[in-house]
């Protein structure tokens, strides 16, 4: 990069840096000024062949584009100045044209690689002073995930309706990314930020980098709906078809639908500021159509929306059961209903995303459950942070709609620009494939699976709990089976005298709520938590709170500050003269839906001290506004002391591996980004522990980082279900330890959340928990991180007859075996 401007400036660089001006040149565009910047011109330059003979020419390293853009803002490529040229130079055509050469038929000092080739190795002389190059970047690594399931989606051997449902976890996965991450950078930078998280990365440089890592991901995603699953559903009967390429006959059946089923729900608002018109305020993620209308006499042209109803189907089912048609589309073709004596000029769909996350004052609250309602009522009209348009909406109309979004009341100057458009490059949405996903063809999708029962249903739960702790592991053990009928039979045993339990995400109907009612009905003593904070699902549970308050049940909401995530329920039965507490302490939510989706296990025991320690947190829960005090004789509970036990834990594992005794350390987790936790672990790499991790999810240790890091490596396993387990393993110089429960390795879980970690001491329990993480840490098909924070897929593993089945497959396979 040089001073000076213009096609000229560029040669400049090019006979400074080749020795030489030729070549093919096109100007991309500017990148603004920034706190650490100048204003810089991004140029394109081709054919500079000539330039590369020369015998004064640096060496040149070719590196693909893709992998280019997936790993931009790594520790390697990060400087402010390349990133907001790569910026630019992704919002063009630039790494979307082909290149009229191919690298592998140039010459000179010319060579291919690979970006990891460059990755900056930290300096470990001194751990004491951890710097920013020891650590990924958070927001880069949840992309990545995201990359990860788009992988599932372009995974031949997985069935045509799960690789539809990937692509549409994909774009829910960025809706949310949105809303929450990159909201809160740029409130970072509005505000005037120029700080940066643990790997050094400023909040400005961030955005960049994930706008061009989002394009790219937008790219792969649309290649592998159009190229791929579009034309397998089309041979399935299930074909997309646009409004041109349907008959007469279809398009009169769609017209009619439209004038009954749609039209009546339309109200077309003007885009455009003008008297009596206030600029309408677009909802949150709502499909719409930007549209450009006229007098049939002449006159200007005006710029209005229209509103896709809520209840419409993303995809309209055709009549003669041939296939869909996109619901915009129906809308599109029919809107001189709409504009009666007008002439529409041009229709072109859009979408908003807005910041979602709540803005609490909860210190001075006088009721959390109020505040929640009203914020949540203020969501879907958050600043907006994304616009998705067709890829096809010319650049005026692009520029229109922005500015207009620009006017918005709710929008902080400079807060929505040119980088927060994003051209769909096919559909605008693509999650409402979710609906596609979903058709009755079940020699497309995953076979059917039922959960096992491994608690005999012809005897009573707490009998077989006095007898023996049961560790579940969901779904391979049906929910229904095991955590729901804990609670249900509880309900209805005459023995049980009270029920206490935390609920986070209840789903929208439940067997277990329904239990609770039940059991305050019939005169037992009922205390429920809800977590009313829970992203998204807060109006969802401030109705369960009600329904529960109503039915006579002690509920407490939320402590001030704080989240409740912990995963645990109570029952307290009288037996023999006494009482005896029955526990269950789990790592996924009191939810049969997501418990058929997500890989959760649980600890279902009568243990005295595991009892007595839920007994004295639920005291805590529903006396305190507080985080827990109690000194706990068996399980770990965060804020307060689960950190400092963890670090205990870890360091202890580090002496025995000073001490040549066996030490190592496997997890399973859903992510792992608390920096004191990673220093921890470093150390005890350095120690000699080896460390193994499943993480599902966001990943900011750097792993296999010679000097640092070797000893640990980190796994990552996708699949048919979601991840969810939480599972601690530690060697302890031969007399191991094992945990579950809710906590991630994240400074949320740790410090800002209530979580329950148990230890785990029944040996079937614990020789069922060391099958899991075997089996998870051997997968075939898992992908592992490298230090430079890319992800490789095991493909080749194993000679000719492997079992190349995943992790999930086998558990499938042996049930319950396992244990």
């Amino acid at each position: 990069m040089r001073r000076g401007s213009g096609e000229e400036g560029c040669r400049d660089v090019l006979r400074a840096s080749f020795g030489s001006a030729d070549g093919q040149v096109r100007f991309l565009g500017t990148a603004p000024a920034g706190l650490t910047r100048p204003l810089l011109e991004v140029w394109e330059v081709r054919r500079a062949i000539g330039a590369l003979d020369s015998a004064h020419a640096p060496p040149l390293h070719w590196v693909p584009v893709e992998e280019l853009l997936a790993g931009v803002g790594s520790p390697g490529l990060r400087d402010p100045r390349t990133l907001a040229g790569l910026t630019v130079a992704a919002r063009s055509d630039a790494f979307t044209a082909p290149s009229s050469v191919e690298p592998s038929a140039r010459v000179g000092t010319e060579r291919r690689v690979r970006l990891s080739d460059f990755t900056l190795r930290p300096a470990v002389a001194n751990l004491d002073r951890l710097g920013p190059e020891h650590f990924l970047n958070g927001d880069l690594s949840l992309l990545q995930f995201n990359a990860r399931v788009l992988a599932l989606a372009e995974d031949p051997g997985v069935p045509l309706l799960a690789r539809v449902r990937f692509l549409a976890i994909v774009s829910a996965n960025l809706d949310e990314f949105f809303m929450i991450r990159v909201t809160a950078l740029k409130r970072a930078v509005l505000g005037g930020a120029a700080g940066s998280g643990d790997d050094g990365l400023a909040a400005e440089a961030a955005l960049h980098v994930i706008g061009m890592r989002v394009r790219a991901l937008l790219e792969r995603q649309a290649r592998c709906f159009t190229d791929v699953c579009r034309p397998a559903l089309a041979a399935n009967r299930a074909a997309i078809f646009s409004w041109t390429e349907l008959s007469k006959a279809q398009q009169g059946d769609l017209e009619r639908y439209f004038t009954e089923k749609i039209f009546p729900f339309i109200s077309p608002q003007a885009m455009t500021r003008a008297p009596g018109h206030p600029f309408p305020l677009i909802p949150n993620l709502r499909l719409s159509l930007a549209v450009l209308v006229r007098d049939v006499g002449g006159g200007p042209t005006h710029f209005a929306y229209v509103k896709v109803p809520d209840d419409q189907p993303r995809f309209v089912p055709l009549s003669d059961g041939t296939g869909f048609v996109a619901v915009e589309d129906i809308i599109r073709a029919n809107l001189r209903a709409v504009y009666p004596g007008r002439v529409v000029d041009e229709a072109y769909g859009f979408r908003v995303t807005r910041g979602a996350d709540l803005e609490l004052d909860e210190q001075h609250a006088s009721s959390l459950m109020q505040v929640i309602e009203e914020e949540t009522k203020r969501r879907p009209f958050g600043a907006a942070v994304r616009v998705e348009v067709e890829g096809d909406m010319p650049q005026a109309v692009r520029e229109l709609l922005l500015r207009e979004l620009q006017f918005e009341d709710t929008a902080p100057a400079g807060s929505l620009g040119p980088s927060d458009l994003y051209a769909a490059p096919s559909l605008v949405d693509l999650g409402g494939l979710r609906d596609l996903a979903r058709l009755p063809h079940p020699t497309l999708d995953y076979a059917p699976h039922e959960g096992a029962s491994p608690i005999d249903p012809g005897r009573s739960i707490f009998a077989v709990l006095a007898e023996r702790d049961v560790l579940v592991h969901h779904p391979y053990d049906a929910f229904e089976a095991t955590v729901q009928r804990f609670v249900t039979e509880a309900a209805d045993d005459p023995s049980v005298v009270a029920i206490k339990q935390t609920l986070y995400r209840a789903g929208g109907r439940s067997e277990i709520v329904d239990a609770l009612v039940r059991a305050a009905g019939r005169g037992k003593e009922v205390f429920v938590f809800v977590e009313l904070k829970a992203r998204f699902d807060e109006e969802r549970n401030i109705e369960w709170a009600r329904k529960l308050e109503q039915a006579g049940i002690r509920v407490v909401y939320g402590l001030v500050d704080l989240k409740t995530h912990a995963k645990t329920a109570l029952v307290v039965r009288r037996e023999g003269g006494g009482i005896r507490r029955y526990v269950h302490i789990g790592t996924g939510n009191y939810n049969a839906a997501t418990a058929a989706t997500y890989t959760d296990v649980g600890l279902l025991s009568a243990d005295p001290d595991l009892g007595a320690d839920l007994n004295d947190l639920f005291n805590e829960l529903s006396g305190s506004s507080r985080p827990p005090q109690t000194a706990f004789r068996r399980i770990l509970v965060s804020p307060t002391f689960l950190t400092k036990r963890l670090l205990e834990l870890i360091a202890r594992e580090a002496e025995h591996g000073r001490a040549g005794r066996e030490a190592r350390i496997r997890a399973k987790i859903n992510g792992i980004a608390d920096p004191e936790i990673i220093e921890a672990l470093y150390r005890a790499s350095q120690a000699g522990v080896d460390i193994a991790l499943v993480v599902r999810g966001v990943c900011t240790l750097r792993p296999g980082v010679v000097g640092l890091s070797e000893r640990i490596r980190v796994t990552s396993i996708l699949g048919r279900f979601l991840e969810h387990a939480r599972i601690y393993h530690f060697a302890n110089g031969g007399e191991p330890e094992y945990y579950i429960g809710s906590a991630d390795w994240r400074p949320r879980n740790l410090r800002q959340r209530v979580e329950v970690v148990a230890p785990v001491r029944d040996q079937v329990s614990r020789a069922r928990l060391d099958g899991i993480l075997e089996l998870q840490l051997a997968d075939p098909t898992a992908w592992d991180l490298e230090p430079d924070g890319s992800y490789r897929r095991r493909t080749s593993e194993g000679g000719a007859g492997a079992d190349r089945r995943s992790s999930q497959e086998r558990l499938l396979a042996l049930g319950s075996a396992i244990a």
